[in-house]
C-alpha cells in the first residue's frame, strides 16, 4: 500500500468541508474532517495528521486558540497548519503566526489553488524533516551548527555569533515564518531586551554576506528563509 498524507479540514461550515474534502480525496489524500476546535483536537490527537487546514473564525473555540492547543501536544508539534480564512487584516495574521500557523490560505479558493498549496506545504514538511540540526544544506548554503562554521558555494563565511544563530533559525524550517517575536526569543532570550532594529541590521548584514535571493521579508510580520 502506497504512503498517503492525512489532511484535516476544520470550519464549522458543512458545505465548505464537503467541497473541500472531495476534491482533496480526488488527488489521493486521506482526509478528516472537524466542524469546530475541539472536534479538531480530538481528532489530531487520534490520527496525527501531517497537515490541518484550520478555518480562523470559529463559533466558541476559534482557530487561533485551536492551533495553540494542538501546537502544545507533543505528537502534533511538529504538524504543518494552514489557515483558511477571508480575512486579511494583518494583526489576524500575526496572531496566527504567532501560535505556530506555517500558512494562509484566503478563501474563497478554488480547487485547483488549494492542491498547489498543499502540496507545497507538504513538500516544505519534508525538507524541514530531511534537514539535520547539526547540517543544514540548501541551496548553496552549507551550515555546521557544530563548528559554527557556514560556507555559500563552498567558500567559507564567518558570521558573528547572533547572525549565525539567526541564519540557522531560518533556515531549519524552509518556507516558514518565523514572527519577530519568535526570532527575539530563540535567538536573544526573552530575557535581553532589544529592539526590533536589531532583528533588521542583522538581516541586512546577512544578505551582504550571502545575497538577497535567501532571506525573505513578510512585511509586518517577520522573516522566512527560501531557496
Amino acid at each position: 500500500m502506497s504512503f498517503r498524507y492525512k489532511i484535516l479540514l476544520v470550519d464549522d461550515e458543512q458545505d465548505i468541508l464537503e467541497f473541500l474534502s472531495y476534491n482533496l480525496k480526488k488527488e489521493g489524500y486521506d482526509v478528516y474532517t472537524a466542524l469546530n476546535g475541539k472536534q479538531a483536537v480530538e481528532v489530531a490527537k487520534k490520527e496525527h495528521p501531517h497537515l490541518i487546514v484550520l478555518d480562523v473564525m470559529m463559533p466558541g473555540m476559534d482557530g487561533i486558540e485551536t492551533c495553540r492547543e494542538i501546537r502544545e501536544l507533543p505528537e502534533n508539534n511538529n504538524v504543518l497548519i494552514a489557515f483558511l480564512t477571508a480575512r486579511n487584516e494583518d494583526y489576524s495574521q500575526i496572531a496566527g503566526f504567532d501560535v505556530g500557523a506555517d500558512d494562509y490560505i484566503n478563501k474563497p479558493i478554488k480547487p485547483r489553488v488549494l492542491s498547489s498549496r498543499i502540496k507545497a506545504l507538504l513538500r516544505r514538511g519534508v525538507i524541514a524533516d530531511q534537514v539535520s540540526p547539526e547540517k543544514v544544506d540548501l541551496g548553496g548554503i552549507r551550515i555546521d551548527r557544530e563548528r559554527y562554521v557556514i560556507f555559500k558555494d563552498e567558500q567559507e563565511i564567518s558570521l558573528p555569533k547572533k547572525e549565525f544563530e539567526l541564519l540557522a533559525l531560518l533556515a531549519s524550517k524552509p518556507g516558514k515564518v518565523f514572527t519577530r517575536e519568535i526570532i527575539l526569543d530563540k535567538v536573544w532570550g526573552g530575557d535581553v531586551v532589544v529592539g526590533d532594529r536589531t532583528i533588521d541590521v542583522h538581516v541586512r548584514k546577512l544578505r551582504e554576506k550571502l545575497g538577497d535571493d535567501y532571506i525573505k521579508t513578510v512585511k509586518g510580520i517577520g522573516y522566512k528563509f527560501e531557496f
